[in-house]
């Protein structure tokens, strides 16, 4: 029976106006196997797509700092925590993404077998738009779970390749040999390039509606009608998966196949990473284009509320929807605050900030004081993390940490104070109040991707392809974009920040500060424990505190990392080795 499937506009509508472009609605459930089109519901198709924007894994926050040198949780049933602490097993792993993964490539291959027999339109272009764009979707998405796959699951086998994962393209069902050996991840990385180079060809680079002659049709989707064209790739659809959003997935997939840790079995060089990532950059302006305000995308309460449906501040190239809530305040502020002071910063990360002249802490030239240890510091210290002394909350309260304070604000007083002398602030909207009397809500969304990734992800790769001063056929340098990062950072701007200016001098001094750059900009965010891996850095380094007693700080031990060498690569499932003899195990796991 030929599939058809009338979609109308008003069905459209349905599926992307209201709160959020994406809010998922009740899920759809029915009486037939997951790859059946037949049922005469024009919603039915884009659901089954939209199953796979709702399982990318960077929906929601999961806070793995927890388990690298960046930060500890007072949560003792955390995860992250249990994994630290020597707990991560094949069949213990809080990383684990197979199973999302996989089942989205599922519903992904069925929306790739079947988008050109359904009618999306009465008007046969209209139709044909459809389904070029909803094709395009399915192999970005798709590129992205592996993606994915990759970063929790790709490493060296007991044959001592270096291994992907199994390259599941087609639909399964009943029938289906599950026994599949992984590919190599030279051929997955293949596999992601194929399927991205294939959703830029068929999809727009952004959806914005055809205003003027000066904006026309882009030519690869034939004579059609401004009409026509709005109805399908229009300002409607903004939030969907993009020509630009694709570039941006090569770039992350390409420094990951770059770096230290997977280099060995993939032909993708430094060079091609920078590349893909300078071409986002170049579309977007280049340096020049740097978001004066990317340091304050979550808390920058005008910005937020003002944001359209789908639509993007200049930080964020890609977002998932927005909510009222609090969620992320209620598990975070301190107990003062009526928080549960679940995520504590480390005395790691914040030796990591340098000083306000762009110094690091141990560098002579800084003039850091210990017993001062917060004066002159970079900025962005105190706007991601609570440290003594600090204020938070709708009222500017002062906290004190100190293990000597009066509150339950201080070092290890309750279950809910912190272990380490610091509380999170970044990612927090501090006009949030939870004093149950007077408690609100406010807006927040998690980006996707953020064009400060982008930039570090282009700083460490043109680094390494041609030193701190090259820009192959780019227009910008590794150095031109960590100086307007620490600019932007507000460090560095009395003395012309000539700790870079020294740094520019050597690749392994600019590796240094690029690392570190991209330590403080991205931390909380999720990057942390994936970039030391993938660097083959150490990961296990005690995360340490400060205990504050009579206004003199001590540094001390908070907890210790217990991670083997061969952990730099995650374990296949366990289930999933017992199940399928001809999967193979990475080294190390069992």
């Amino acid at each position: 029976m030929k599939r058809n499937i009338i979609i109308l506009l008003a069905s459209v509508l349905l599926l992307s106006s209201c709160k959020d472009l994406l809010e998922p609605a009740i899920e759809n459930n029915r009486d037939l196997n997951p790859d059946d089109f037949t049922a005469n519901d024009a919603r039915f198709p884009f659901g089954v797509l939209l199953n796979g924007y709702n399982r990318i894994p960077t929906n929601g926050w999961s806070f793995n700092d927890v388990a690298t040198d960046d930060a500890v949780t007072n949560d003792q049933t955390n995860g992250f925590l249990k994994m630290a602490n020597g707990q991560w097993a094949a069949n213990n792993n809080p990383l684990n993404q197979w199973q999302n993964c996989y089942a989205a490539i599922q519903y992904l291959n069925i929306m790739l077998r079947d988008v050109d027999s359904v009618q999306w339109a009465s008007d046969a272009a209209t139709s044909k738009l459809f389904g070029m764009r909803v094709k395009g979707e399915a192999y970005g998405l798709r590129a992205l779970f592996f993606y994915h796959l990759l970063q929790a699951h790709a490493g060296v086998g007991e044959s001592g390749q270096l291994m992907g994962v199994p390259l599941m393209l087609d639909v399964q069902n009943p029938n289906t040999d599950f026994n599949q050996p992984r590919a190599s991840f030279e051929n997955c990385m293949k596999q992601i390039y194929s399927d991205l180079d294939k959703a830029d060809a068929l999809l727009p680079l952004d959806y914005e509606n055809i205003t003027n002659t000066a904006n026309p049709v882009p030519a690869k989707y034939g004579a059609i009608s401004k009409e026509q064209y709005d109805r399908v790739f229009g300002t409607l659809f903004r939030g969907l998966l993009t020509g630009r959003i694709a570039k941006a997935i090569r770039s992350k997939a390409a420094l990951l196949a770059a770096s230290p840790a997977f280099s060995t079995g993939s032909s993708t060089t430094w060079a091609d990473a920078a590349n893909y990532a300078g071409e986002v950059l170049t579309l977007k302006g280049g340096v020049g284009a740097l978001a004066p305000k990317g340091l304050t995308w979550f808390s920058d309460g005008a910005e937020i509320s003002g944001l359209a449906d789908g639509a993007n501040p200049p930080e964020i190239l890609w977002r998932n929807n927005y909510g009222d809530n609090r969620d992320l305040e209620q598990a975070n502020y301190p107990p003062t605050l009526f928080g549960n002071g679940r995520i504590n910063p480390t005395q790691n990360l914040v030796d990591a900030f340098p000083m306000l002249n762009g110094y690091p802490i141990s560098d002579a030239a800084s003039g850091y004081v210990a017993s001062n240890p917060y004066n002159n510091r970079d900025p962005r210290l105190k706007q991601f993390i609570l440290v003594n002394g600090g204020t938070a909350g709708p009222n500017a309260t002062v906290i004190n940490t100190a293990a000597d304070g009066a509150t339950n604000d201080g070092l290890n007083k309750v279950e809910t104070s912190t272990r380490t002398g610091y509380y999170l602030r970044k990612l927090l909207r501090q006009d949030v109040n939870l004093n149950p009397n007077s408690a609100n809500n406010q807006r927040h969304y998690k980006p996707h991707i953020r064009y400060t990734e982008l930039f570090l992800n282009y700083a460490e790769a043109a680094n390494e392809a041609w030193g701190p001063m090259g820009t192959g056929s780019n227009a910008f340098s590794a150095y031109d974009v960590i100086k307007a990062i620490r600019k932007r950072a507000g460090i560095g701007t009395t003395n012309n920040d000539a700790y870079l200016e020294t740094a520019k001098a050597s690749k392994e001094q600019m590796r240094e500060l690029i690392h570190n750059e991209r330590r403080l900009e991205l931390c909380f965010e999720g990057f942390r424990f994936w970039d030391l891996r993938r660097w083959k850095a150490p990961l296990t380094e005690t995360a340490k505190g400060v205990s504050i007693s009579n206004n003199i700080p001590t540094i001390i031990d908070v907890e210790s990392r217990q991670f083997q060498p061969f952990m730099i690569y995650g374990p296949i499932p366990y289930l999933e080795i017992l199940k399928f003899g001809a999967l193979e195990q990475n080294q190390g796991w069992r």
